[in-house]
């Protein structure tokens, strides 16, 4: 290492056993869908490759299978047989041939499989599943623990450089080591020494099978954030059998998938759970690794130089930019296109059974699929293609990247003063201002790519018609409701953008992601870190049981009333793995939420709507409208109306709920298809 290496301690190997990795970078595990079939497979090494040759030390897998009955899903991707292993040679000659490492994910589910043959340490239904799982016999229990054995000695055949054995999240070895879902009274429970057999014996016999130096890497559950959690002593106490057992690396794992507390998602504050893996270092003498919400290389360097960490998994940030370790290693970290960690593409699709991508970046597990392939090499005396791009939101910022990324003479004409569109407003609202790091990549990359970008510069159809290529992205304006009295409403974007400060009681009219997210913003108090596992209910697990204890009640900046018309729950089509959390912020900010009303009108004393056929008035000092967007196409209609060929895209395209997923989505195809 010298002063003059970028990022010194990220970048410098580590050996773990017999296994040397490049630098200290994890991609952690996540499941993409593309693990679940053996067709695609080929996609799956592709996946991998373009993260390989992007600089990561050590990728790992998605979780596969160690029997049938640990299935996540019907017919989900295992490691069970001599040519499973075969098949899997593709995904790690792959990596392999890029320089890279890496490292199958061995999982049962245990109550969290979504077949009717599950099994857990007892027959305890988990909230978020269907089936109740069957309690394992104690035969049963300890061939699963051979099994995982089994798989491991399988994945060495097929080329891994180690596997993970996930032993958090609340998945089966989870579900042994907590009173809440061990109720056994033999050798596999009823205390909690007997809890922690079973991960002992499966670390134990996984060691015994592979030999003294495969690399394996435990996945524990630090912070279990469910009530009749582990406590940290039981913690401690199991990480140093693990250790004994022969782990060689404790890979840091937060919460279950039922804890009601977030972990991930973008409201989470950076590196937020980084202290328990510093305390997790002290007791133990393996490499630790620290994760969860970390996505910078700046903020994995100070954990690893502060002493907090030997290795840092991102998972997600590696799904965002696969060449995230190469541009920090060149000196190009202002290049990095940024996790924002919405979730929107990546989780909520794993959840919903599709497969997963990436919002900022659609190629992501689309790598055979959406290709930006180069424009065929033209004659030096001809100029290149052009494409004008119109509008700079997601959808044209994305477009304007993509057809320059192509070859193509691009540019982005934008009437406002600022690149960014709708997503300049999200960014304003608390807990998300991660979006802003996407604006701060599109602007390095115009800039990188020799983009000609003009700001307040409206674009008129004259001006377009030399153009190769021209794309409308000129996005959306909010939609104003017919209720009297409408004018003296004010607009999210005006309060959103800083334009208009409300007072002190507020009226929020629609509670789509809008509407939550504005009142998320007019209700929030300034808080640090404490303040926000206090928030949640986080405490000392040396202190409180699973790291979980009772709320501190949220402060709130104003008095708001979230109202719509459906009569349906308010936040409902929020996303899955996040929507949840934004109605909790509502409920802990006291937003009173009305359902079901019909609008009367709007006057000087302050909103008047009719609920349940009783007529209300609503008294505050403004009527925020968060009722819809309507999209901005005229110029659009205009460029068709006089026969020219346009592409429209994004907001403009499609108003109705914003969906920057489907916009910059839309702009990265569109250019590949060109």
């Amino acid at each position: 290492m010298t002063d003059t290496q970028p990022y010194p301690h990220l970048l410098a190997p580590i050996t773990l056993g017999g296994l040397t990795l490049r630098n200290r970078v994890v991609m952690g595990s996540m499941h993409t869908g593309l693990e679940d079939h053996t067709w695609d497979l080929p996609k799956l090494a592709a996946y991998f490759r373009e993260r390989a040759a992007g600089g990561v030390g050590l990728a790992v897998t998605g979780g596969f299978a160690v029997s049938k009955r640990g299935w996540l899903k019907p017919l989900a991707g295992e490691m069970t047989t001599r040519l499973d292993a075969a098949r899997h040679r593709q995904v790690t000659d792959a990596v392999h041939e890029e320089g890279g490492a890496i490292a199958l994910q061995l999982l049962h589910a245990g109550r969290y499989g979504y077949t009717p043959f599950s099994q857990s340490a007892s027959a305890i239904k988990s909230p978020i599943t269907p089936f109740r799982p069957s309690a394992m016999s104690s035969r049963q229990v300890d061939r699963t623990a051979t099994a995982f054995a089994d798989s491991a000695v399988l994945a060495q055949k097929a080329g891994y450089d180690a596997v993970e054995i996930m032993g958090s999240e609340g998945y089966l070895i989870n579900q042994f080591l907590a009173s809440r879902t061990n109720h056994r009274e033999d050798e596999w429970g009823g205390t909690p020494s007997r809890r922690m057999r079973f991960p002992i014996e499966v670390v134990r016999r996984t060691r015994e099978a592979v030999g003294p130096d495969f690399a394996i890497v435990y996945r524990l559950s630090l912070l279990d954030l469910v009530e009749d959690g582990q406590t940290w002593e039981e913690t401690v106490e199991l990480a140093l059998l693990l250790e004994q057992a022969g782990v060689s690396v404790l890979n840091t794992g937060i919460g279950w998938h039922e804890a009601r507390v977030p972990t991930i998602i973008t409201q989470v504050p950076r590196a937020a759970w980084a202290w328990t893996t510093a305390r997790l270092r002290e007791e133990v003498g393996v490499p630790v690794c620290a994760s969860n919400r970390i996505n910078t290389p700046e903020i994995a360097e100070q954990l690893l130089a502060d002493g907090t960490c030997d290795l840092v998994s991102m998972a997600r940030p590696l799904l965002a930019d696969p060449e995230f370790v190469a541009k920090a290693a060149a000196g190009r970290a202002d290049e990095i296109n940024t996790c924002i960690a919405c979730n929107q593409a990546c989780l909520d699709h794993a959840f919903a059974n599709k497969r997963a991508s990436c919002l900022v970046n659609p190629r992501a597990c689309r790598e055979t699929e959406l290709v930006l392939l180069p424009l065929p090499s033209t004659a030096p005396t001809r100029p290149r293609p052009t494409a004008a791009v119109v509008g700079a939101g997601p959808a044209g910022l994305s477009a304007a990247v993509s057809y320059a990324e192509r070859g193509f003479a691009v540019t982005l004409f934008e009437k406002g003063s600022e690149l960014g569109g709708q997503f300049r407003l999200a960014m304003a609202v608390p807990g998300k201002e991660e979006f802003a790091e996407t604006l701060r990549y599109y602007a390095r990359r115009l800039e990188v790519l020799g983009v000609d970008v003009r700001l307040q510069t409206e674009a008129r159809l004259d001006a377009l018609r030399g153009f190769d290529e021209v794309v409308v992205a000129t996005g959306v304006e909010p939609r104003i409701p017919d209720i009297p009295g409408i004018e003296r409403a004010v607009s999210y974007a005006d309060v959103l953008s800083g334009r208009h400060t409300a007072g002190r009681r507020v009226a929020v009219i629609g509670a789509g992601g809008i509407g939550v997210d504005t009142s998320v913003f007019l209700t929030h108090v300034e808080e640090d870190l404490e303040d926000w596992l206090a928030h949640w209910g986080v405490g000392d697990p040396d202190l409180h049981r699973g790291g979980l204890t009772e709320r501190k009640p949220r402060e709130s900046a104003r008095e708001v009333f979230l109202v719509q018309r459906k009569s349906t729950p308010i936040g409902i089509h929020l996303g899955k793995t996040s929507g949840w959390a934004h109605r909790a912020v509502l409920k802990q900010s006291g937003v009173e939420q009305v359902s079901g009303a019909t609008y009367d009108r709007i006057d000087d004393r302050g909103l008047h709507v009719t609920v349940d056929g009783e007529t209300r008035l609503i008294e505050v000092d403004d009527v925020v409208v968060c009722a819809g967007q309507e999209s901005v196409r005229g110029l659009y209609d205009d460029l068709v109306a006089a026969g020219l060929t346009a592409h429209l895209i994004g907001g403009a395209d499609l108003a109705a709920e914003l969906d920057a997923k489907r916009a910059i989505r839309q702009g990265v195809e569109l250019a590949a298809s060109r």
